[in-house]
């Protein structure tokens, strides 16, 4: 995995966590020498990090996201197969489901990002898996009640795109469930729900569940 930060001594301290962990293997990267700060590492680094190795997480450490780091991250994860994991001290709620809909599956906030916290968030990113703090998550619900709401004066969600079984899946992933508790949800084998989040992800060009989470919303699904 990649570290991208904004400072040495963020980096260094991610990194440091890392290296103690065997199921981690750490990369050098020639951006991470860069002391010009996340938001210009993103931009000089976006092209490398397109053609990152297949299973490479890249760790992006920020204090907050505005206009223009959101525009660079959205770079950074243009390349094909980019699995990141974001580290973050706030994000407002507006830009949530833009951080999602870019492909970031895993978010830690800042002030909770343990040595354990940061292994946990990078294997559920190279999985392909969602990690979200549990406030996130209740905000993540609020939108889709948001949506709903305002939804409810227009015409009905569409028709094609998502089958009423991936809805169903995807309305549990946005509560934050796991595959196991999906499945017992819906009576389905783990694989089951493995293969249908594949599926729709595959078929829709989607990064990840978050992804897909977000594609849902945007949508009309949930």
């Amino acid at each position: 995995m990649v570290v991208h930060a904004p400072d040495p001594i963020s980096r260094e301290g991610a990194r440091g966590q890392l290296r103690r962990r065997p199921e981690i293997a750490l990369r050098e990267d020639s951006q991470e020498g860069s002391q010009e700060g996340f938001q210009e590492g993103i931009e000089e680094g976006s092209e490398k990090c397109s053609e990152t190795v297949p299973g490479t997480v890249t760790l992006l450490i920020s204090d907050t996201l505005d206009d223009a780091a959101l525009t660079r991250l959205r770079r950074v994860m243009r390349g094909e197969g980019t699995r990141a994991v974001l580290v973050v001290g706030e994000l407002r709620e507006a830009k949530l489901l833009d951080v999602l809909g870019c492909g970031i599956g895993a978010i830690v906030w800042r002030h909770e990002a343990t040595e354990d916290r940061l292994v946990q968030a990078v294997i559920a990113a190279a999985r392909g898996d969602g990690d979200l703090p549990a406030d996130l998550l209740g905000r993540l619900i609020d939108q889709v009640n948001t949506l709903h709401g305002t939804a409810a004066g227009r015409a009905s969600a569409p028709t094609s795109g998502l089958s009423p079984r991936e809805v169903d899946v995807l309305r549990l992933v946005a509560d934050g469930l796991g595959t196991v508790e999906i499945a017992a949800k819906l009576s389905y084998s783990d694989r089951t729900i493995k293969n249908i989040l594949h599926e729709l992800t595959t078929r829709l060009h989607l990064r990840n569940r978050a992804h897909a989470v977000a594609y849902a919303l945007r949508e009309g699904y949930i």
